[in-house]
């Protein structure tokens, strides 16, 4: 391009989006698409091949093939989920789930870029290099990347079953777990020294069998749902955070639910008074629809 010509609008927008970035105002919320960035398209998932995370999709026709789903719609993975909860229970599915999840799938360069990102911002002497990242996804890939690079960070969990149902935990980089039972006031959790990443939907515990913990069947949805007063569900910074980001939304679709419950729970019927961005796959006019009206 010639220094006439005129600037490329999409190569304009990626260079305020990366000026947002430097300034650590975006917040990157990944869901199972982003596990499939450098896949092949012809590749076939495989259970139990720790090459390749499933989608959400994958998943979905997995557990219904595994427990003789009888319903509709194969791939609606929280309506699968519910049918194997209410024929054999909560357990069986958590255990597929973990034998699925429980592996060490490598990180996609999507992983390894969010993992770098604060050397990169430090080096270049950026005010605030470290990233809240939000996440739906049950495996540990985006944390094993940032092991990788011997980058630490806070690890964040959401609690959708047992004793502590309801609530998050705090992973510190050093130091041992905190359930945080009082969020609005729960003030140990910055980006100001680390990143910290937050799994809102639960997690595969490789450590611990008994702390895996996944929201996925309709009634994790309905609790999600039920809570109207989001200071007693997100700790308190971490909300602060999200309602002055700008929110860079990888590997969704709005037509997923979990999504557009987690909008509810953020922002309920507010404005976002940042812009903020979806990057989707040849999204139907839906889609895009849903997307504006946020």
């Amino acid at each position: 391009m010639s220094a006439s010509s005129p600037t490329d609008p999409m190569i304009s927008h990626y260079r305020r989006v990366a000026r947002e970035i430097g300034a650590g105002r975006v917040v990157p919320f990944l869901g199972a698409g982003a596990n499939l960035c450098g896949r092949p398209e012809e590749l076939t998932w495989r259970p139990g091949q720790f090459d390749w995370l499933p989608s959400g999709r994958e998943l979905s026709n997995y557990l219904a093939r595994m427990f003789d789903y009888e319903g509709k719609n194969e791939d609606d993975l929280v309506r699968v989920s519910q049918y194997v909860t209410l024929t054999v229970g909560a357990w069986p599915l958590y255990e597929e789930l973990r034998r699925l999840f429980d592996g060490d799938y490598p990180p996609t360069a999507l992983h390894r870029f969010l993992a770098e990102t604060p050397t990169i911002l430090r080096d270049q002497g950026a005010p605030r290099p470290y990233q809240l990242i939000v996440t739906t996804n049950y495996d540990d890939v985006l944390e094993r990347a940032f092991r990788d690079v011997d980058e630490p960070f806070d690890l964040v969990t959401y609690d959708a079953e047992g004793q502590q149902r309801g609530k998050f935990t705090h992973h510190p980089h050093e130091g041992e777990p905190t359930t945080i039972f009082e969020p609005n006031i729960y003030y140990d959790l910055t980006t100001d020294e680390r990143t910290v990443i937050l799994k809102i939907h639960g997690a595969v515990n490789r450590a611990d069998q008994s702390r895996d913990s996944y929201v996925i069947t309709e009634d994790h949805y309905i609790d999600y749902l039920a809570r109207t007063d989001v200071s007693k569900l997100f700790p308190v910074t971490l909300v602060e955070k999200l309602r002055r980001s700008h929110c860079l939304f990888l590997g969704y679709s709005l037509r997923d639910w979990n999504l557009r419950v987690i909008l509810n729970r953020i922002w309920g019927d507010e404005t976002l008074r940042s812009k903020s961005w979806a990057i989707q796959l040849n999204p139907d006019p839906v889609d895009e629809g849903l997307w504006n009206s946020r």
